[in-house]
C-alpha cells in the first residue's frame, strides 16, 4: 500500500500509510500522546483526529498545551452552541463562526426575534445537555449539491457554500445538527466541560454595513477550571476598566449615534479634565520653545494635494465639500500642512531655527461605523501636535529636547509601562510610502543613529512608518492589556521638498530646512480614554473634576461653616462642591467614594467648634480630623506635585542620558 514520509518538528521522520489519522500516528509514538492529543497539523492547515492523511509533509500532534489545541476545543464549543441553539429555535439561522485567542463566536438570525442575553443562561444549559450526552460527531466529505438543498432555507449558509469552490465539502454532524467547513473538531465532546457564554451584540453579515444585522453570541472555553476562571476574572477587570463604562458612570463622556456616532459630547466633569491637561500641556510646550497657534479645521483640498495626503491617506478622509464655484474645502485630516503655512508666511533666516510651532488641533477622519469605540476611534479628534523647523545639524539636539519633555510629562502622569520601537517603511509598499529610497535611507539611519547614541532600548518595525517618513513611537500598554502609540517623534524630509521650504542661511544662501512631527500625549480623546483605564476612574487630585466634596452634617447649623470652607478653598484655587441635598450623611458619603472624588469633607458640631475638618480620602474606610489651613496646604501641595505616586525611576534614567 502507499506511504507518505510526514516529518515531525525535531525534523525526525517516519513513513505511514496513505489514510492513516492523527490518532493513528500518535498511538504509534505512546498511548499516553494519543490520550492527550486533540488534532494535527499537516503542513500548517489543523485536521481533526479521525481525518485521514493523504499529504506527505510537515507534521504535529496537537495537545490541549497548545494553542492551535485550545483554538480547536473553541471551535467544538462554537459547534456545540449552534447545536444546542436549534435545539431551542428551530427556526434560527446561522452566520459565521470562529474561534481565536479571546474565545468564540457564532452569528445568528431569527425571524422571530433575536437572541437576548437574558437567555444565555438557558442556551449554556442546553450546550451542557449535548456535551453530557456525548454523542460522536461524524465527519464525512458531501456533495455541494445535496448540501445546498439541505441549506436552502437559509440564506447565509447558502451564500457560504456558493463561495466554496469546490465539489465535495467537509462536514460535521451532531444528531440533527449539521455544520460545514474546514475548522477541525475535537473528537469527542468530553473536553468541553469549561466554558461560558459572555455576550450578545449586533454584527453586520460579513462585516458590511449595507448587509443585515445579525446578532453575534460571544463565548469562552479552555481545558482546565483554572483557565477559565482566571480568564473571567481578567474580564471582569476588563470590564471594570473599561473607559465607556468608567465615563457613563462618572459622566464624563457620552456619545449619541442618533446625533453622531464617532462624535463625543465631553459633559463638564470630562471638560474639567481635558480643560487642565490642555492648559498643562501649553505651558509644558511654551516653556520649551513652541509657538502656540491657531489654524482652521477646513482648508483647500490643493493643500493635500501638495502634501501626499490627497494621494496616500484618501480613505481616511471625508469627501471634500464642493463650493460650487471651482473650490473644494476639506475637513483636514492631518495638522502639519497648516503648520507648514505658518512657517511659510514669513521669509525665515538660520538665526530663527529651529522654529517650534504646536497647536491642540482639531482633526478629522473618515472612520467606518464598525471600528468606532468610545473616545478611542472617533472621527472628530483633537491632536496634542507640534511641528519644528531646523536645519540638520540641529536633528540630534532637538530629538534629545522632545524626548527629555516626553519624559517629563510621562513622570507627571505616572506612566511608566511603555517601549521605544523605531518604526520604518516598507520598501515594498510604494502605495502608501512616499517614492524615495535615497531620502527614506537617510532619515531612517539619521533616527536610528540618534537613538543609538542616547543608547535607547528600542525594537524595530518595517511598515509603521508616517507616508512621509520614519519615526520613534512611544509604544504604551494599556490597562485592558493592549498597546497603542503614545507619543511619536517623526524625521520630515518630504514635505519641505514638496511645499519647497526656505531659509536664508549664514552664507546668505537659501537652504531646505528638515520639518520634525511630534505628538506627546496623542489626541485628548484617546488620551483621556487611556487615563480613565489605568486610574480605573480614580484621578489623581490635580486631574480630578471635583477635588473636595464638603458635606455638612446638619444643614441648618453647618452649612454655612461649610460655605466658608468652599470660599476658602476655591480662592485658593481647588475645585469643590458643596452637597446640600436633603439625603442622609451616609448616602453621601458613599456616593462621594462612588464619585471616586479623592476628597470628602464632613463638617459637624466638632468640626465647628474646632475649626477643623474631618477628612476621607478616596479608598480608606477612616477619617481624620485637620486643621483647615493643614488641609488646605496638603491638597494644594498634592496638586502643584501632580498627585505622584511613583518613582519615577525608569522614566528618570532616561532622563539622566539626556542631560
Amino acid at each position: 500500500m502507499a506511504e507518505i514520509t510526514l516529518t515531525f518538528p525535531d525534523q525526525s521522520q517516519r513513513q505511514y500509510e496513505v489514510g492513516s489519522t492523527t490518532l493513528d500516528v500518535a498511538k504509534s509514538i505512546a498511548n499516553s500522546l494519543a490520550k492527550k492529543a486533540v488534532a494535527g497539523e499537516v503542513n500548517g492547515t489543523i485536521v481533526d483526529l479521525e481525518q485521514p492523511l493523504k499529504q506527505a509533509g510537515q507534521f504535529r500532534i496537537l495537545t490541549s498545551d497548545d494553542p492551535e489545541g485550545l483554538q480547536v476545543l473553541r471551535h467544538t464549543a462554537a459547534f456545540v452552541l449552534g447545536a444546542a441553539l436549534k435545539q431551542l429555535h428551530g427556526d434560527v439561522h446561522f452566520g459565521e463562526h470562529q474561534s481565536n485567542e479571546d474565545g468564540f463566536y457564532l452569528d445568528t438570525d431569527r425571524a422571530a426575534g433575536q437572541v437576548a442575553i437574558s437567555e444565555l443562561p438557558a442556551i449554556k444549559k442546553a450546550m451542557q445537555k449535548v456535551i453530557s450526552a456525548n454523542q460522536p460527531i461524524e465527519r464525512k466529505l458531501v456533495d455541494k449539491t445535496e448540501l445546498l438543498a439541505e441549506f436552502k432555507d437559509d440564506p447565509y449558509q447558502t451564500s457560504l457554500l456558493n463561495a466554496i469552490d469546490a465539489v465535495q465539502i467537509s462536514v460535521y454532524r451532531l444528531g440533527d445538527y449539521l455544520s460545514f467547513g474546514d475548522h477541525a473538531l475535537l473528537k469527542s465532546l468530553a473536553p468541553l466541560k469549561h466554558f461560558e457564554l459572555l455576550s450578545v451584540a449586533g454584527a453586520y453579515w460579513q462585516g458590511k454595513s449595507s448587509n443585515p444585522m445579525l446578532q453575534r453570541i460571544y463565548g469562552t472555553a479552555f481545558f482546565k477550571a483554572a483557565d477559565l476562571d482566571g480568564d473571567l476574572k481578567r474580564r471582569a477587570e476588563i470590564k471594570e476598566r473599561d473607559h465607556r463604562t468608567i465615563g457613563r458612570d462618572l459622566d464624563i463622556f457620552f456619545v449619541d449615534p442618533e446625533v453622531g456616532a464617532g462624535l463625543p459630547y465631553w459633559m463638564p466633569n470630562g471638560a474639567t479634565i481635558r480643560r487642565v491637561i490642555e492648559r498643562y500641556i501649553i505651558d509644558k510646550e511654551v516653556a520649551n520653545g513652541y509657538e502656540h497657534v491657531y489654524t482652521p479645521v477646513l482648508a483647500n483640498l490643493n493643500l493635500y494635494k501638495t502634501s501626499g495626503h490627497w494621494d496616500h491617506y484618501r480613505e481616511d478622509m471625508f469627501p471634500p465639500m464642493d463650493m460650487g464655484d471651482g473650490e473644494f474645502l476639506e475637513l483636514r485630516p492631518m495638522n502639519c500642512p497648516s503648520h507648514i503655512q505658518i512657517y511659510n508666511h514669513h521669509n525665515r533666516s538660520y538665526r530663527e531655527l529651529p522654529i517650534r510651532i504646536a497647536e491642540l488641533g482639531m482633526m478629522h477622519r473618515y472612520e467606518k461605523s464598525g471600528a468606532l469605540s468610545g473616545l478611542q476611534r472617533v472621527r472628530e479628534m483633537t491632536l496634542n501636535d507640534g511641528h519644528t523647523f531646523l536645519a540638520q545639524d540641529q536633528i540630534k539636539d532637538e530629538f534629545k529636547s522632545v524626548l527629555k519633555m516626553m519624559m517629563e510629562v510621562y513622570d507627571d502622569f505616572n506612566i511608566t509601562d511603555y517601549t521605544f520601537r523605531l518604526s520604518y517603511r516598507d520598501p515594498a509598499n510604494t502605495e502608501k510610502y512616499f517614492d524615495d529610497d535615497e531620502m527614506w535611507n537617510s532619515a531612517q539611519a539619521m533616527l536610528k543613529g540618534a537613538c543609538d547614541e542616547l543608547g535607547l532600548d528600542y525594537y524595530e518595525a518595517e511598515g509603521e512608518a508616517a507616508f512621509y517618513g520614519p519615526k520613534l513611537d512611544v509604544q504604551t500598554k494599556t490597562a485592558l492589556g493592549g498597546e497603542e502609540t503614545m507619543s511619536t517623534i517623526q524625521l520630515d524630509f518630504m514635505l519641505p521638498e514638496k511645499f519647497d521650504l526656505k531659509y536664508t542661511g549664514a552664507d546668505g544662501q537659501e537652504h531646505r530646512p528638515v520639518m520634525m512631527h511630534r505628538g506627546i500625549v496623542g489626541t485628548m480623546e484617546r488620551f483621556i480614554a487611556y487615563l480613565m483605564e489605568i486610574y480605573k476612574g480614580a484621578f489623581p487630585t490635580w486631574l480630578a473634576p471635583t477635588q473636595v466634596e464638603i458635606i455638612p452634617v446638619n444643614l441648618d447649623l453647618h452649612t454655612d461653616y461649610a460655605k466658608d470652607i468652599q470660599k476658602q478653598l476655591a480662592a485658593a484655587g481647588v475645585r469643590v462642591k458643596l452637597d446640600l441635598r436633603n439625603e442622609k450623611m451616609g448616602y453621601k458619603i458613599r456616593e462621594a467614594q462612588t464619585q471616586k472624588i479623592p476628597y470628602t469633607l464632613v463638617v459637624g458640631d466638632e468640626e465647628l467648634k474646632a475649626q477643623t475638618v474631618s477628612v476621607r480620602r478616596y479608598g480608606e474606610k477612616d477619617a481624620a480630623d485637620e486643621p483647615i489651613k493643614i488641609f488646605r496646604d496638603s491638597i494644594l501641595d498634592d496638586i502643584h506635585n501632580y498627585s505622584r505616586t511613583g518613582s519615577g525611576k525608569v522614566n528618570a534614567e532616561i532622563e539622566s542620558k539626556l542631560d
